[in-house]
C-alpha cells in the first residue's frame, strides 16, 4: 500500500505574506490531491491559517515542535522564508527534495532548489527586484516549486459564526445594511521607512468623504494604530467609527468582511481585504506593488517618485514617496467605485 505523499511548509513570517502564501495550496492539491500537507508558521500566525481545509495538520513553532518533527521524514519541504530560524529549522529536518531557501554549510543563506534561484536573487539585485521583475509573489513561489499557476487565490476561513459576530458588533454600534462603508487602515510595519499614508493624508481623505457621500468609514488597525485612530476619530462628529486595536486576527478579518472599500497601505489589512474579495485600494510607496495581484478587484496607487521602490529602513527625505500621493487621487478612485451608488452626492469622475 503505498503511503500519501507528505509535504511540508515552512512560513512563519510576515503575517500578510503568511496569508499570500496560502494561494500555493491549490497548486499542490492539484499536483498531489491526496498529499498530506504540514504547515509550520510563527504562533502568531495560527489564526489566519486556521480551518483550512488544504492543511492537514497546522503546527506553531517552538522547541517542541522542532523535536517532533525532526523524528519524521517528508517526501518535499518548501521552505519561504529566508530568516535565520526558519532556514535553519529547514536544513534540520529529513526530506527527500527540500525547495525554497536554505543555509550552506557556512551558514550563508542560499537556494535549495535551482527553481529557487530567481527568488533568491530577487533578494540581492535592486535592478531584478525593482525594475525588472514584473511577476507577482504568487507566481514566483509556483515557479520555486515547479508548479502550474493558475492565478490562485489566497484561503482565509472565516466560518459564518465568526462573520455574524462582527456583523452583529457592526449594528451595536449604528451599521446598517444598506450603507456603504469605507475600511481605512492607516498604519503600516515599521521595517521599512514611509510605508504608511501620512496621517495627515488620510485625514484629508476622510474629510472629502464625510463631505461629499453619505459612507460610513471605519478605523482599523492594531495597538501600532491606537492612537492614529483615536486622534482621527476625535477629530468628526459622525460616520467615522474606531474598531478598536486589541481585535484578533479572526475578528480583525470579520470586520474587513463587511467593508466594501479597503484603503490601506501595503500591510496585513490589504492581504486581508485581497483574502476576503474586498475591493482594495492599495497605497505603494517603499514596497514593490509588482509583486501584489488585486484579482482584478481594486486599484494600486503607485508613488511616482524617482527613488521608488527602495526598501529602505530609513529616509531623510521631506517629500517621501507616500506623502507625494494625493489625497484627491485616492478619493477619485474612490469615486469611481461608488459613482452608481444612491449615496453618492458629487458629480461622476
Amino acid at each position: 500500500m503505498t503511503s500519501r505523499p507528505a509535504i511540508a511548509i515552512i512560513k512563519f513570517s510576515a503575517l500578510g505574506d503568511v496569508l499570500r502564501t496560502t494561494a500555493l495550496l491549490h497548486g499542490l492539491r492539484r499536483m498531489s490531491p491526496d498529499c498530506v500537507i504540514t504547515w509550520i508558521t510563527s504562533r502568531g500566525a495560527l489564526d489566519l491559517l486556521k480551518n483550512n481545509r488544504h492543511i492537514d495538520r497546522l503546527l506553531g513553532y517552538g522547541q517542541d515542535t522542532e523535536d517532533l518533527l525532526k523524528k519524521e521524514a517528508f517526501d518535499t519541504l518548501i521552505c519561504l522564508d529566508k530568516e535565520e530560524g526558519s532556514t535553519a529549522l529547514a536544513m534540520g529536518l529529513s526530506a527527500r527534495a527540500k525547495i525554497g531557501f536554505g543555509r550552506d554549510d557556512s551558514g550563508k543563506l542560499c537556494h535549495l532548489n535551482k527553481e529557487s534561484e530567481y527568488a533568491y536573487r530577487l533578494g540581492i539585485s535592486d535592478e531584478l527586484k525593482f525594475k525588472i521583475n514584473k511577476k507577482t509573489y504568487q507566481e514566483i513561489i509556483y515557479g520555486m516549486c515547479s508548479l502550474d499557476y493558475k492565478r490562485d487565490r489566497y484561503i482565509l476561513s472565516l466560518d459564518k459564526t465568526e462573520i455574524d459576530n462582527a456583523a452583529r458588533r457592526l449594528r451595536k454600534m449604528g451599521l446598517r445594511e444598506k450603507d456603504f462603508v469605507i475600511g481605512i487602515n492607516a498604519g503600516a510595519g515599521d521595517r521599512f521607512a514611509n510605508k504608511a499614508w501620512p496621517v495627515d493624508s488620510y485625514i484629508s481623505l476622510i474629510d472629502t468623504i464625510i463631505d461629499r457621500t453619505e459612507a460610513k468609514i471605519f478605523l482599523l488597525g492594531g495597538a501600532r494604530e491606537k492612537e492614529i485612530n483615536e486622534g482621527m476619530e476625535s477629530l468628526f462628529e459622525e460616520r467615522v467609527y474606531n474598531l478598536g486595536w486589541n481585535n484578533s486576527l479572526r475578528e480583525f478579518a470579520g470586520i474587513i468582511k463587511h467593508c466594501d472599500i479597503v484603503v490601506t497601505g501595503d500591510t496585513l489589512a490589504m492581504h486581508i481585504g485581497i483574502a476576503l474579495d474586498r475591493y482594495v485600494l492599495a497605497l505603494f510607496g517603499p514596497t514593490c506593488s509588482q509583486e501584489i495581484d488585486l484579482y482584478d478587484k481594486g486599484v494600486k496607487i503607485v508613488s511616482d517618485i524617482d527613488c521608488s521602490p527602495c526598501y529602505k529602513k530609513a529616509c531623510a527625505r521631506k517629500d517621501n514617496c507616500m506623502s507625494k500621493i494625493p489625497p484627491e487621487k485616492v478619493f477619485e478612485e474612490i469615486a469611481k467605485r461608488m459613482k452608481n451608488e444612491p449615496i453618492f452626492r458629487c458629480e461622476a469622475i
